[in-house]
Protein backbone atom coordinates (compact mmCIF):
# COMPACT_ATOMS: atom_id res chain seq x y z
CA UNK A 1 0.00 0.00 0.00
CA UNK A 2 2.74 1.91 1.23
CA UNK A 3 4.85 2.08 -2.19
CA UNK A 4 1.68 2.52 -4.38
CA UNK A 5 1.16 5.60 -2.50
CA UNK A 6 4.98 6.76 -2.82
CA UNK A 7 4.78 5.80 -6.82
CA UNK A 8 1.41 8.05 -6.99
CA UNK A 9 3.07 10.76 -5.35
CA UNK A 10 6.28 10.50 -7.72
CA UNK A 11 3.85 10.37 -10.41
CA UNK A 12 2.38 13.97 -9.51
CA UNK A 13 5.66 15.49 -8.42
CA UNK A 14 6.17 14.50 -12.17
CA UNK A 15 3.22 15.84 -13.79
CA UNK A 16 3.72 19.75 -11.88
CA UNK A 17 7.09 19.89 -12.62
CA UNK A 18 5.86 18.85 -16.65
CA UNK A 19 3.72 21.45 -16.54
CA UNK A 20 5.76 23.97 -14.98
CA UNK A 21 8.46 23.44 -17.41
CA UNK A 22 5.69 23.97 -19.65
CA UNK A 23 4.61 27.12 -18.72
CA UNK A 24 7.45 28.78 -17.79
CA UNK A 25 8.41 27.79 -21.81
CA UNK A 26 4.91 29.49 -22.63
CA UNK A 27 5.50 32.25 -20.77
CA UNK A 28 8.88 32.99 -22.51
CA UNK A 29 7.83 32.87 -25.80
CA UNK A 30 5.02 35.48 -24.82
CA UNK A 31 7.46 37.67 -23.21
CA UNK A 32 10.14 37.61 -26.08
CA UNK A 33 6.77 38.79 -28.30
CA UNK A 34 5.88 42.14 -26.09
CA UNK A 35 7.33 44.87 -27.14
CA UNK A 36 6.61 46.69 -23.67
CA UNK A 37 7.37 44.24 -20.48
CA UNK A 38 5.87 44.62 -17.57
CA UNK A 39 9.07 43.63 -15.48
CA UNK A 40 12.56 44.13 -15.83
CA UNK A 41 14.65 41.71 -14.36
CA UNK A 42 12.93 41.51 -11.22
CA UNK A 43 11.31 44.74 -10.80
CA UNK A 44 8.32 46.96 -11.45
CA UNK A 45 9.44 49.87 -14.78
CA UNK A 46 9.76 52.93 -13.33
CA UNK A 47 6.64 55.28 -13.76
CA UNK A 48 6.89 58.45 -15.38
CA UNK A 49 6.30 61.45 -13.47
CA UNK A 50 5.05 64.50 -15.40
CA UNK A 51 3.62 66.71 -12.65
CA UNK A 52 6.75 66.59 -10.84
CA UNK A 53 8.15 67.41 -14.40
CA UNK A 54 6.31 70.45 -14.65
CA UNK A 55 7.84 71.49 -11.12
CA UNK A 56 11.18 70.81 -11.68
CA UNK A 57 10.99 72.41 -14.91
CA UNK A 58 9.90 75.34 -12.94
CA UNK A 59 12.38 75.03 -10.49
CA UNK A 60 14.80 75.13 -12.87
CA UNK A 61 13.97 78.00 -14.99
CA UNK A 62 13.34 80.82 -11.54
CA UNK A 63 16.88 79.30 -10.22
CA UNK A 64 18.49 79.81 -14.16
CA UNK A 65 17.05 83.32 -13.91
CA UNK A 66 17.99 84.28 -10.27
CA UNK A 67 21.90 83.20 -10.67
CA UNK A 68 21.90 84.93 -14.29
CA UNK A 69 20.63 88.41 -12.28
CA UNK A 70 23.67 87.65 -9.99
CA UNK A 71 25.87 86.87 -12.77
CA UNK A 72 25.35 90.17 -14.44
CA UNK A 73 25.86 92.41 -11.39
CA UNK A 74 29.05 90.79 -10.79
CA UNK A 75 31.86 93.05 -10.70
CA UNK A 76 35.00 90.99 -10.65
CA UNK A 77 36.11 87.64 -12.48
CA UNK A 78 36.10 86.19 -9.48
CA UNK A 79 32.71 87.06 -8.88
CA UNK A 80 31.71 85.80 -11.88
CA UNK A 81 33.40 82.83 -11.95
CA UNK A 82 31.66 81.90 -8.24
CA UNK A 83 28.37 82.18 -9.90
CA UNK A 84 29.69 79.79 -12.81
CA UNK A 85 30.49 77.16 -10.23
CA UNK A 86 27.44 77.61 -8.19
CA UNK A 87 25.44 77.30 -11.94
CA UNK A 88 27.12 73.98 -12.41
CA UNK A 89 26.41 72.79 -9.03
CA UNK A 90 22.92 73.41 -9.67
CA UNK A 91 22.92 71.78 -13.29
CA UNK A 92 24.58 68.43 -11.76
CA UNK A 93 21.13 68.09 -9.91
CA UNK A 94 18.74 69.63 -12.29
CA UNK A 95 19.36 67.58 -15.32
CA UNK A 96 19.59 64.27 -13.61
CA UNK A 97 16.22 65.02 -11.49
CA UNK A 98 14.46 66.10 -15.15
CA UNK A 99 15.67 62.93 -16.58
CA UNK A 100 14.71 60.83 -13.76
CA UNK A 101 11.05 61.98 -14.30
CA UNK A 102 11.18 60.49 -17.95
CA UNK A 103 12.01 56.62 -16.48
CA UNK A 104 10.05 53.96 -17.75
CA UNK A 105 8.45 56.33 -20.60
CA UNK A 106 8.03 53.76 -23.76
CA UNK A 107 10.78 54.29 -26.80
CA UNK A 108 9.45 54.60 -30.21
CA UNK A 109 11.92 54.91 -33.30
CA UNK A 110 9.71 57.65 -33.89
CA UNK A 111 8.72 59.30 -30.85
CA UNK A 112 8.55 62.45 -30.59
CA UNK A 113 6.74 63.10 -27.19
CA UNK A 114 7.39 66.47 -25.19
CA UNK A 115 6.31 65.35 -21.86
CA UNK A 116 7.06 61.70 -19.66
CA UNK A 117 4.63 59.09 -20.07
CA UNK A 118 2.59 61.05 -22.81
CA UNK A 119 3.28 58.78 -25.98
CA UNK A 120 6.40 58.07 -27.49
CA UNK A 121 9.90 59.01 -27.17
CA UNK A 122 12.92 58.23 -29.59
CA UNK A 123 16.65 58.60 -28.17
CA UNK A 124 17.72 62.12 -29.91
CA UNK A 125 14.37 63.65 -28.67
CA UNK A 126 14.81 62.14 -25.01
CA UNK A 127 18.17 64.01 -25.05
CA UNK A 128 16.89 67.38 -26.53
CA UNK A 129 13.50 67.32 -24.40
CA UNK A 130 15.66 67.19 -21.44
CA UNK A 131 18.05 70.09 -22.68
CA UNK A 132 15.55 72.71 -23.93
CA UNK A 133 13.38 71.92 -20.72
CA UNK A 134 16.70 72.56 -18.51
CA UNK A 135 16.48 76.15 -19.87
CA UNK A 136 18.71 75.85 -22.92
CA UNK A 137 17.62 77.94 -25.95
CA UNK A 138 17.76 75.15 -28.78
CA UNK A 139 15.25 73.67 -30.77
CA UNK A 140 14.84 70.45 -29.87
CA UNK A 141 13.14 69.28 -33.45
CA UNK A 142 16.34 70.09 -35.50
CA UNK A 143 18.51 68.54 -32.18
CA UNK A 144 16.88 65.54 -32.31
CA UNK A 145 17.32 64.42 -35.61
CA UNK A 146 21.02 65.37 -36.10
CA UNK A 147 23.78 62.14 -35.54
CA UNK A 148 25.19 62.04 -31.59
CA UNK A 149 28.18 64.13 -32.90
CA UNK A 150 26.60 66.93 -33.83
CA UNK A 151 24.40 67.01 -30.87
CA UNK A 152 27.54 67.47 -28.97
CA UNK A 153 29.22 69.81 -31.35
CA UNK A 154 25.96 72.20 -30.73
CA UNK A 155 27.09 72.66 -26.86
CA UNK A 156 31.04 72.00 -27.35
CA UNK A 157 33.80 72.56 -29.17
CA UNK A 158 35.70 69.55 -31.16
CA UNK A 159 39.01 69.74 -28.99
CA UNK A 160 36.60 68.64 -25.86
CA UNK A 161 34.94 65.62 -27.71
CA UNK A 162 36.32 62.35 -26.62
CA UNK A 163 35.77 59.75 -29.26
CA UNK A 164 36.86 55.95 -28.88
CA UNK A 165 36.68 53.54 -31.58
CA UNK A 166 37.26 49.87 -30.98
CA UNK A 167 38.06 49.96 -27.22
CA UNK A 168 36.75 47.43 -25.06
CA UNK A 169 33.94 48.11 -22.78
CA UNK A 170 36.07 47.77 -19.87
CA UNK A 171 38.67 50.29 -20.85
CA UNK A 172 36.10 52.75 -21.35
CA UNK A 173 34.80 52.28 -18.17
CA UNK A 174 38.00 52.44 -16.42
CA UNK A 175 38.62 55.62 -18.26
CA UNK A 176 35.04 57.61 -17.30
CA UNK A 177 35.44 57.04 -13.74
CA UNK A 178 38.75 58.95 -13.77
CA UNK A 179 36.49 62.05 -14.60
CA UNK A 180 35.09 64.29 -12.22
CA UNK A 181 31.55 64.51 -11.68
CA UNK A 182 28.90 66.19 -14.15
CA UNK A 183 26.81 65.45 -17.23
CA UNK A 184 27.75 64.62 -20.44
CA UNK A 185 26.15 63.31 -23.74
CA UNK A 186 27.55 60.58 -25.32
CA UNK A 187 27.09 59.14 -29.05
CA UNK A 188 26.88 55.75 -29.87
CA UNK A 189 27.29 53.99 -33.24
CA UNK A 190 23.43 55.07 -33.70
CA UNK A 191 22.31 56.45 -30.41
CA UNK A 192 22.99 59.08 -28.00
CA UNK A 193 22.02 59.98 -24.52
CA UNK A 194 23.60 60.50 -20.91
CA UNK A 195 26.45 60.10 -19.25
CA UNK A 196 25.30 61.16 -15.72
CA UNK A 197 28.90 60.29 -13.21
CA UNK A 198 29.77 60.63 -9.73
CA UNK A 199 31.98 59.88 -6.81
CA UNK A 200 30.41 55.76 -6.81
CA UNK A 201 31.15 55.87 -10.84
CA UNK A 202 28.83 56.45 -13.11
CA UNK A 203 24.88 56.00 -14.79
CA UNK A 204 23.47 55.51 -18.33
CA UNK A 205 20.08 57.40 -19.06
CA UNK A 206 18.56 57.03 -22.52
CA UNK A 207 15.91 56.23 -24.47
CA UNK A 208 16.59 52.63 -25.00
CA UNK A 209 15.93 51.17 -28.28
CA UNK A 210 16.61 47.48 -26.73
CA UNK A 211 14.97 45.77 -23.66
CA UNK A 212 12.64 47.14 -21.85
CA UNK A 213 12.08 49.67 -24.74
CA UNK A 214 11.87 52.80 -22.71
CA UNK A 215 14.04 55.29 -20.76
CA UNK A 216 16.25 53.64 -17.69
CA UNK A 217 18.60 54.87 -15.64
CA UNK A 218 21.74 51.63 -15.76
CA UNK A 219 24.33 51.44 -13.71
CA UNK A 220 27.55 50.39 -15.69
CA UNK A 221 26.94 47.15 -15.17
CA UNK A 222 23.49 46.76 -16.95
CA UNK A 223 24.34 49.36 -19.64
CA UNK A 224 24.52 46.86 -22.06
CA UNK A 225 23.57 49.20 -25.20
CA UNK A 226 26.82 51.21 -24.24
CA UNK A 227 29.05 47.64 -24.02
CA UNK A 228 28.01 46.85 -27.23
CA UNK A 229 28.87 50.06 -29.10
CA UNK A 230 31.76 50.36 -31.03
CA UNK A 231 32.16 53.88 -31.53
CA UNK A 232 31.68 56.10 -28.35
CA UNK A 233 32.23 59.70 -28.50
CA UNK A 234 31.31 62.08 -25.35
CA UNK A 235 31.67 65.55 -23.97
CA UNK A 236 30.96 67.13 -20.96
CA UNK A 237 28.08 69.78 -20.35
CA UNK A 238 28.79 71.01 -17.02
CA UNK A 239 32.74 71.13 -17.20
CA UNK A 240 32.65 73.88 -19.97
CA UNK A 241 32.05 77.02 -18.40
CA UNK A 242 31.08 78.79 -21.77
CA UNK A 243 27.60 76.33 -21.57
CA UNK A 244 27.04 77.14 -18.46
CA UNK A 245 27.71 80.92 -19.52
CA UNK A 246 24.85 80.37 -22.57
CA UNK A 247 22.80 78.76 -20.11
CA UNK A 248 22.20 81.53 -18.03
CA UNK A 249 22.02 84.25 -20.81
CA UNK A 250 19.63 82.15 -22.33
CA UNK A 251 21.56 82.84 -25.62
CA UNK A 252 19.93 80.83 -28.81
CA UNK A 253 22.04 77.70 -29.46
CA UNK A 254 22.53 77.12 -33.41
CA UNK A 255 22.22 73.12 -34.00
CA UNK A 256 25.63 71.85 -35.77
CA UNK A 257 24.13 70.32 -39.10
CA UNK A 258 25.92 67.20 -40.67
CA UNK A 259 27.63 69.13 -43.81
Amino acid sequence: MKRIFFLTLMLIVACLAALGWWFRADLSHAWGKMSKPLLVIGKKVPQPDPLRYEVVKAETERWRLDLAKRYRAAQSKADRDAVIAEARGFLEVALPDLMSCWLGTPWDFNGTSEKPGEGQVACGYFVATVLRDAGFKVNRYKLAREASENILLTFLPRKELERRVGVSYEGYAEELRKYRSGVRIVGLDTHVGFLVSGPEGFRFVHSSGSRPWCVVDESEQEAEVLKRSNYRVHGSLTDNPDVIRRWLAGEKITVRKSS
